[in-house]
């Protein structure tokens, strides 16, 4: 697999969705030899379902698994350590991990648990999990979602959750950004699947989950993380650590659309409750069957122009979803469906990124 392309699959059903992406990129030929070390890196922040928006859904782990047992592959390990203020023991049972460990005799490694041992990377010195350290192949399962101090998290802060706890205190007294990226210059993974079915809008511990309905794959953490910054209404430089990544050879930010392959179109309707905060996103919205991927990127750009103070006074409603194929008037519409409106966002499904970029020109 090429490391500057990013495959992306879009449905609601997550483990034919990674098993399909998986047998087309043919990952198993990646993996050094059938008596490789795998292990799989969730995000299991916190003890609650992948339903809220913040963990990794075990239906996506489960295809991961099945695929490599299909392959010959059978030393896999399932690592984590949650954050400060959880168990990583309660978040496998809460999660469902005990579940899938059971299933396919699997251990859980509890990082919270695990020795540790210094790295040098640059001019700083990080201390790593020595269980993540032993993998010989690393596959970082993160969830595409928001993060109230670093706007996203994903691939390259997911690998957070391989560091003993009292780094994870100093890395906040550090501001973040600069030993994220750095953690993953010692920290190496070799393929990232990102879980885009269903994640939080702003915060790492869910309570506002957005469907978006996709999973995303590639090895280059820098790339996908700067593909997701964008799908969630971001700038590159508006998330620091990505360029600092980039800037010590972790990966590339050179993100052009001929390197995203998507395998196929979204056609699942919205089928989560709102929050009230979502509720009142979409009161600005018009919608006629609009497939989750496309409104989630829609809430998410509401969620940004709303942070910026550019939604108060908004009368006119934005148009989206099946409902408005083939029809023509005036208006303004958002995704290929509306293109007979006045003033039409292409995509299938556009970017939050470029709807921001799409109001604010023509309507704010």
């Amino acid at each position: 697999m090429d490391g500057d392309l990013i495959y992306v699959i879009y449905g609601d059903r997550p483990k034919k969705m990674v098993r399909r992406i998986l047998e087309h990129v043919d990952i198993a030929k990646d993996i050094p030899s059938k008596d490789s070390l795998v292990g799989i890196k969730p995000n299991l922040v916190v003890a609650k379902p992948a339903e809220q928006g913040a963990t990794t859904s075990p239906e996506l782990v489960e295809g991961v698994i099945e695929y490599l047992r299909d392959n010959g592959f059978h030393n896999i390990i399932i690592l984590e350590g949650s954050w400060l203020g959880d168990r990583t023991s309660r978040a496998f049972q809460v999660c469902g991990y005990e579940g899938l460990s059971n299933r396919y005799n699997i251990p859980l490694i509890d990082l919270q648990r695990d020795g540790y041992m210094y790295y040098q990377v640059e001019d700083m010195k990080i201390s790593l999990c020595n269980r993540a350290m032993d993998v010989d192949y690393m596959i970082n399962m993160p969830v595409l979602k928001g993060h109230c101090q670093t706007r996203i998290t994903c691939a390259l802060k997911n690998m957070k959750g391989c560091i003993p706890d009292r780094e994870k205190r100093r890395f906040h007294t550090m501001g973040l950004h600069k030993p994220i990226a750095y953690m993953n210059k010692a920290l190496e993974q070799d393929l990232i699947v990102v879980d885009g079915i269903i994640g939080d809008l702003n915060f790492e511990e869910g309570g506002n989950p957005v469907q978006m309905n996709r999973v995303i794959l590639g090895k280059d953490p820098v790339l996908i993380d700067s593909y997701v910054a964008q799908l969630l209404g971001y700038d590159i430089e508006d998330i620091p650590y990505i360029g600092m990544a980039e800037d010590i050879g972790v990966g590339s930010s050179n993100l052009i659309d001929d390197n995203i392959v998507e395998l196929n179109r979204d056609t699942a309707p919205m089928s989560i409750p709102k929050t009230r905060l979502i509720e009142d996103l979409t009161g600005y919205v018009e919608e006629d069957m609009a497939c989750s991927a496309c409104y989630g990127s829609l809430i998410h750009a509401l969620d940004r122009l709303q942070d910026r103070g550019c939604l108060y006074g908004m009368e006119d409603k934005i148009h989206i979803g099946q409902g408005y194929e083939g029809k023509k008037g005036e208006g303004l519409g958002i995704g290929i469906c509306t293109k007979g409106l006045e003033r039409s966002l292409s995509g299938c499904p556009p970017r939050a990124k470029d709807i921001i970029d799409f109001l604010e020109k023509y309507y704010i």
